[in-house]
């Protein structure tokens, strides 16, 4: 009986071990990726579509003026998207100038410096 106990610990523990591992490799990347799309929202804020000189975002440093303060505003990241692609008032619309995945990440990016 004792053999079968040191048997059933190694087997609990080398499994413990193994799905431990499998989430942080999970965890770490789903960070890489966030990370990445974080560089690209801020990219895009700041050289693709230039949104600092219309919006304000302490974070991306810019102090627009003309559309609405984003850190203020706090929009949703579906709002974002919205407006990003269709535009509104005197903000242009950004389908088919800027890709999917920019104005997912630039809505990412937006969303995450708004709402921390």
């Amino acid at each position: 009986m004792t053999k079968l106990k040191f048997l059933v610990r190694q087997f609990f523990s080398k499994a413990m071990k193994r799905i431990g591992l499998f989430f942080i490799i999970v965890f770490l990347n789903n960070q890489v990726l966030a990370d990445d799309k974080m560089e690209l929202g801020l990219k895009v804020y700041n050289e693709e579509a230039m949104c600092g000189t219309c919006h304000t975002l302490k974070s991306a440093k810019s102090n627009g003026n003309i559309g609405p303060n984003l850190d203020q505003l706090k929009p949703s990241i579906e709002q974002i998207e919205y407006v990003v692609k269709y535009g509104k008032g005197v903000m242009q619309a950004w389908d088919g100038i800027l890709t999917e995945e920019e104005i997912q990440a630039v809505a990412y990016y937006v969303f995450t410096n708004t709402n921390e």
